[in-house]
């Protein structure tokens, strides 16, 4: 077992595996910018190293800095928690040449997963099921439309090396294809240092499924349920849940059997995501896979009681799953907002200072965050605030407790998304489960919907 971990992050999760790691006995090291001096994981962890200045790429990206501070305080092993590096490749092979453990999967297989072109060749091999498009990185614009009057329109162009919704385009005739390819590309090269493109078939109402996937190097792989995330605003998810409204348990046990015995095929081990998107008529294909601690984890955390940053911490040491597939079910109905100090009506990022913070409690509530009164949302990172979830024994309960907790919430001094969430649960698409990848479009198009916004912003503290 590792003896000290070094963070490679910041905010909630930073505390996650603070946590997580303190309750296995191991010591804990903070990496921080300048502008983090004063943050929450900062003070908790054992030990804490300023790594750089404010901007990302001088500090929680600055490779050398970080392996400085793993080595000046002989940590044995990092953990990347999501975003910033925990999905490099070369970032997991440098540590390993410094025999320094990276708690993650093997960097030959997030590499493989990390080109999207690469993972749907892989995944398709592995026996998941694909939406018809190009085999491969297309070689020009004139061959996606060859491609797409094949498949038959809409199709959507995406960047190979892409996510977060970025280098991504929806063309619905051959005349729009040669502007949107290059846009698209020109918006990956920006984003990823990479053009690539490749096209599928798109799907007109998808609902966004993802399947937790846990793995040990002793070739033990089994599936945790499913996520529903389409409540989602440029791609970014806003709100998530477990189980999903719109997966039956025996389409959750078809979802989970493809999906390990395709992580089975690849020798995946430690903890993963994969994530399908689900036509209409419950067909699902497979989208992306994240080889990764998800920001909505809490959610299967809740429905399994599993503790999914101990789990993988174990998992990177070595230790084969303590569970078996037959061993895990699943219990009630969880939710999570995404609480993101931003406008609630433009979703514009809204930093500064939090003047006045009170958290909500009680029965089945849980919040994950790192903010305080005082605390300073800086403008340099994501505008995620907090990660409030709740539990309940039944869907309708959970929503209503959710509704409950977003009233008690108290953040001031900046704007924040809860207005949002307070008015999207009122939704009937929402409270009925029927809703998809275009929710938030059209509640925002609907006067109903503004109308139901306008009211929140106002009764929200």
């Amino acid at each position: 077992m590792f003896k000290k971990v070094l963070i490679a992050n910041r905010g909630e999760i930073a505390l996650r595996i603070i946590r997580a790691c303190r309750e296995l006995g191991i010591a804990t090291v903070a990496v921080h910018s300048t502008a983090d001096a004063n943050s929450l994981h900062v003070r908790f962890a054992d030990e804490a190293v300023c790594i750089g200045p404010p901007p990302s790429r001088d500090s929680y990206l600055n490779v050398p800095a970080l392996l400085s501070a793993a080595e000046i305080t002989r940590s044995d092993a990092i953990h990347p928690g999501y975003g910033f590096l925990s999905e490099n490749a070369e970032f997991a092979e440098v540590c390993a040449k410094c025999k320094i453990g990276f708690i993650g999967p093997r960097p030959d297989v997030i590499r493989l997963m990390g080109n999207k072109v690469r993972a749907k060749e892989a995944a398709r091999e592995a026996g998941l099921p694909l939406l018809p498009g190009s085999p491969g990185v297309l070689k020009s614009a004139d061959e996606a439309v060859e491609v797409a009057n094949e498949i038959g329109y809409p199709v959507i162009l995406k960047a190979a090396a892409g996510g977060g919704g970025r280098g991504m385009k929806i063309v619905r005739e051959p005349k729009a294809i040669a502007q949107a390819f290059a846009t698209a590309s020109a918006e990956a090269v920006s984003a990823f240092s990479n053009g690539d493109m490749y096209l599928e078939r798109y799907v007109e109402k998808p609902r966004h499924i993802e399947i937790q996937i846990v793995a040990d190097t002793h070739g033990n792989v089994v599936h945790l349920g499913e996520r529903e995330c389409s409540v989602q605003r440029r791609h970014q998810k806003l709100i998530e849940e477990s189980p999903s409204p719109g997966v039956s348990p025996a389409l959750r046990a078809e979802m989970g059997r493809v999906s390990v015995e395709a992580m089975k095929r690849i020798n995946y081990s430690n903890v993963g995501t994969i994530e399908f998107l689900m036509d209409e008529n419950q067909r699902f294909y497979f989208m992306e896979m994240n080889t990764r601690i998800q920001v909505e984890h809490p959610v299967t955390e809740q429905v399994t009681g599993i503790d999914l940053l101990r789990t993988q911490i174990l998992l990177a040491a070595g230790e084969p799953l303590p569970f078996t597939q037959e061993q895990i079910t699943m219990k009630g109905a969880a939710i999570e907002c995404r609480v993101n100090a931003e406008d609630p009506v433009s979703f514009a990022p809204w930093p500064g200072k939090i003047t006045a913070y009170s958290a909500p409690g009680g029965l089945g509530v849980r919040v994950d965050s790192a903010a305080y009164e005082n605390y300073v949302v800086q403008p340099h990172y994501d505008s995620l605030v907090a990660k409030l979830i709740v539990t309940a024994e039944d869907r309708p309960t959970a929503i209503r407790r959710m509704q409950r907790a977003l009233a008690e919430y108290v953040v001031q001094g900046i704007r924040t998304n809860i207005p949002f969430h307070r008015a999207a649960l009122d939704e009937a698409a929402f409270v009925e489960g029927v809703y998809d990848t275009r929710f938030v479009e059209r509640m925002q198009a609907s006067e109903a919907g503004t109308a139901r916004l306008k009211r929140a912003i106002e009764e929200t503290p």
